[in-house]
């Protein structure tokens, strides 16, 4: 049996009440954060992370509670024009008409519940989706996946909801989606696809990169049919020390020039 969230809850009383009146800017963002969120969506559609389906946002630079998403388009078309702001509860500061992604709430509410988390990618990658479905855990299998070392939960919105369309599109759904995640780098969302949160865009970009290559990597392996050897803990963590970010910001210039020349 599965624990149910009362139908009260799901109609946000919140979100339905904000939902009147446009929420206030957060004011003008930088240029280069609107530049870099453009291109994040971009790059990894071209890596194939993403395909006519899937987001990535960013927290607004001046006020914390408030989150830049482009309309809903798919995302190797997105421009700075097509960018909506957004605050905590999913409402729109300037939608303008413009359709909306309904799965909002996943970035809304991971903002909300991890201050620490400004980029957020979620996407269909069909890679992971083996790992959301069956027993088997994803490990890292190589060094660009050492910040998995903890595990990604699996977020199943039947514990929340019952039976759904799969889709995470309101506040008490993403409430419990930001939950599974808890403290770790990503969520796998069991049938649907994963939620990767990191401290800034190319974190967030490389971190899906990665994890996409090292479920590939991970599936390949066990079908070899012999025993895999997994990163070790330790192993991990000291990849991770050594400068993540490091990592990150190399490949992120490279990433973006190829967009760019295209």
């Amino acid at each position: 049996m599965f624990a149910l969230v009362p139908l009260g809850a799901l109609v946000d009383p919140v979100h339905v009440a904000s939902a009147q009146q446009a929420p206030a800017s957060g004011g003008p963002a930088d240029p280069k954060l609107i530049e870099d969120l453009v291109i994040a969506n971009r790059i990894l559609a071209q890596e194939g992370v993403l395909d006519a389906f899937g987001h990535v946002t960013a927290r607004h630079n001046r006020n914390p509670n408030r989150f830049f998403m482009s309309r809903s388009l798919a995302p190797a078309l997105i421009t700075a024009d097509d960018l909506i702001e957004y605050d905590l509860d999913g409402n729109a500061v300037n939608a303008r008409g413009r359709a909306e992604y309904s799965e909002r709430f996943i970035h809304a509410e991971i903002y909300r519940a991890r201050p620490d988390v400004n980029a957020v990618a979620h996407s269909h990658a069909a890679s992971v989706i083996p790992f959301g479905v069956s027993t088997v855990p994803i490990r890292p299998v190589y060094h660009m996946a050492g910040f998995i070392t903890e595990g990604i939960p699996i977020f199943d919105i039947r514990k929340a909801a019952g039976m759904t369309d799969m889709l995470v599109k309101n506040s008490a759904l993403g409430r419990a989606l930001a939950q599974a995640l808890g403290k770790q780098p990503a969520v796998l969302m069991r049938g649907h696809g994963m939620a990767v949160a990191g401290p800034a865009i190319p974190f967030a970009v490389g971190r899906s990169i990665y994890l996409d290559l090292n479920a590939r990597i991970q599936t390949q392996a066990m079908g070899l049919g012999g025993a895999v050897t997994y990163l070790d803990p330790e192993e991990a963590r000291k990849v991770v020390e050594s400068g993540e970010n490091r990592s990150y910001e190399r490949a992120w210039e490279l990433w973006k020039q190829k967009v760019q020349s295209k």
